[in-house]
């Protein structure tokens, strides 16, 4: 996917424990009566997002008399271009914050601890998607629990949904799927495989049923079939079971034994992204930050419920991206309140929904967002269901961290190739995420130990 959401949370810690913060606000004599105020705003997105949030800060700026110094850059540079703020002491007044990165920069005195003030403001937290708010709580020990402190408030929720090439079904001649039924694996694989097929008579394949990333498309197979990566206190990796094992071998298998999707050769010519982009591929995965672009593709598409591998139903991940505030900004009060605005206000939303960039974090906004007649895609419901009901956190959201995590996708390769079984390889990976897990675990205790 083109949208990366997991950053190496350790690393960060490494680099942020190591220098004293300051905050970069511009407000000249830093908020007394004289001058000016101006916080700094640093975020990540394309030209929609952007527009969007600096038509949402003007209104902001008009109602506060706060103005707002936007940093925005590309999704693959925000990383870096934080921590190279953090190292030069010049910490944004007002920041994305990654889940996997919250604990370290807690604990390293990055982040403003802003239970108090969002208390006070009114806000009614019941009213935003409970996981939004709670993954950017931590207690000192579990992030993600509704009792822990809150060092930020959702920039939105991302519901990873399920969509369909809706015109190549239908000039395929097959009924399409049900918007509320999940298909088995076994129905998905049959029409994927109908779906398969060289149009132009030439010899080869030119469309294909599917075309997923193992990256951010297994976690539903294993989900459903139901597998894990850890156990329920995050202290065990559980990737060698069978039931994960099963999962990742039929993902593999669609390329190798079904031959439903694109070949190496295929997608080196033009990945699976730009193959769905151009109506090469019947199922693809939907994120709401992906609805301002297929909205404007030439066939029409809808969102349905991930196929189920086992019993254990439908299942996919719910992402998130928070805001939070520099522990050490000289503007905190008004750099909490642009937090709250761009989380919280109605307005604020608004403009953001309106850019077909997020699903609103409001959810009574939400629910008739949803409803809306003649919306693209028409079952925007399914966004609010993986939200209210059935979306999981990503397997390294909560953890100090991710390198245990992305130990699973460095050398999975010849299992995607079909030159290695995945129950083999899922034994030899095991010990090696396991061991990185208990460093991160380790790492924590010590940061909280402390703080």
């Amino acid at each position: 996917m083109k949208r990366n959401r997991l950053i190496a949370g350790a690393a960060c810690a490494a680099v942020a424990a190591t220098f004293t913060l300051t905050a970069c606000s511009d407000g000249g004599d830093g908020g007394s009566d004289g001058g000016d105020k101006q916080i700094t705003f640093m975020f990540r997105g394309g030209p929609d997002e952007k527009a969007a949030y600096e038509a949402a800060i003007a209104k902001y700026t008009e109602d506060t008399g706060v103005k707002v110094k936007v940093i925005v850059t590309d999704a693959d540079q925000y990383a870096t271009k934080l921590q190279a703020a953090v190292a030069g002491n010049n910490v944004p007044d007002v920041f994305y914050i990654e889940q996997a990165t919250l604990q370290s920069y807690v604990s390293s005195g990055i982040l403003m601890d802003i239970t108090e003030q969002v208390d006070a403001s009114g806000i009614d937290l019941d009213n935003i998607w409970p996981y939004g708010v709670d993954s950017y709580r931590f207690d000192g020990t579990l992030q993600g629990t509704p009792d822990g402190k809150l060092y930020g408030l959702p920039k939105d929720v991302g519901p990873f949904s399920f969509g369909y090439n809706k015109t190549m079904l239908e000039a395929a001649g097959i009924p399409l799927p049900d918007k509320d039924t999940p298909l088995t694996w076994e129905q998905f694989v049959d029409i994927s495989k109908q779906l398969t097929v060289d149009t132009d008579g030439d010899g080869a394949v030119d469309q294909w049923g599917t075309g997923l990333n193992v990256q951010w498309n297994l976690q539903s197979l294993v989900w459903s079939n139901g597998g894990d990566w850890t156990n329920e206190d995050r202290t065990e990796v559980t990737v060698d079971t069978p039931e994960f094992a099963d999962a990742l071998q039929k993902f593999a298998d669609l390329t190798n034994v079904d031959k439903v999707t694109p070949s190496a050769s295929d997608a080196a010519t033009l990945d699976t992204y730009q193959r769905w982009m151009a109506g090469e591929i019947g199922f693809f995965p939907v994120g709401p930050w992906d609805v301002s672009v297929y909205n404007d593709l030439e066939f029409d598409y809808d969102l349905i419920p991930w196929p189920t591998v086992g019993d254990g139903g439908t299942a996919t991940w719910l992402g998130s991206l928070g805001i939070g505030v520099s522990a050490t900004s000289k503007l905190p009060d008004d750099a909490v309140k642009l937090v709250t605005y761009l989380s919280t206000d109605a307005d604020a939303q608004q403009t953001l929904v309106d850019a077909n960039i997020q699903i609103p974090n409001l959810i009574d906004m939400a629910e008739t967002w949803a409803a809306e007649e003649g919306a693209e895609p028409a079952n925007r419901q399914e966004f609010l269901d993986i939200a209210k009901d059935y979306g999981r956190a990503m397997p390294a959201a909560f953890t100090y961290g991710a390198e245990w995590y992305d130990e699973l996708w460095t050398n999975i390769q010849p299992v995607l190739d079909g030159k290695q079984t995945a129950a083999d390889y899922l034994a030899e990976e095991q010990p090696k995420m396991q061991a990185l897990l208990d460093e991160s675990n380790a790492t924590a205790e010590q940061a909280a130990a402390g703080q």
